[in-house]
């Protein structure tokens, strides 16, 4: 599966997010995942399964707890691909940040003169 078709939904991208701040439980993550799309446990089960199965997620069992955490390399694919397009956007914020720079100068010469 496409890099883009796992991350185009709300829940995985929800999960991985969650997983961005650190290892956690899939009980934790049931818990926020349950509460804030109002889906089921099998369900929650099945998005980390499929974030497991893509390289986007690890788990690790610790007792009687499976311990999921994000596994960046599968990112490079994404970062890959977007950074065919960051040539694009990058002259834009480039001019954009000229722009702001003349103006803040603008408004401290204008705020200086008495």
């Amino acid at each position: 599966m496409h890099a883009f078709d796992i991350l185009g939904d709300p829940v995985r991208r929800r999960i991985l997010e969650l997983l961005a701040h650190g290892t956690q439980s899939s009980g934790e993550i049931v818990g926020v995942i349950a509460a804030e799309f109002g889906i089921s446990q099998p369900a929650v089960s099945q998005h980390l399964r499929i974030l497991r199965d893509s390289g986007f997620a690890t788990a690790r069992a610790d007792g009687r707890r499976r311990l999921y955490a994000v596994a960046p390399e599968r990112f490079d694919e994404v970062d890959a691909w977007v950074q065919r397009f960051r040539r694009t956007w990058e002259p834009r914020f480039e001019a954009l940040a000229t722009e702001v720079s003349r103006g803040k100068k603008a408004r401290q010469e204008k705020n200086s003169v008495p």
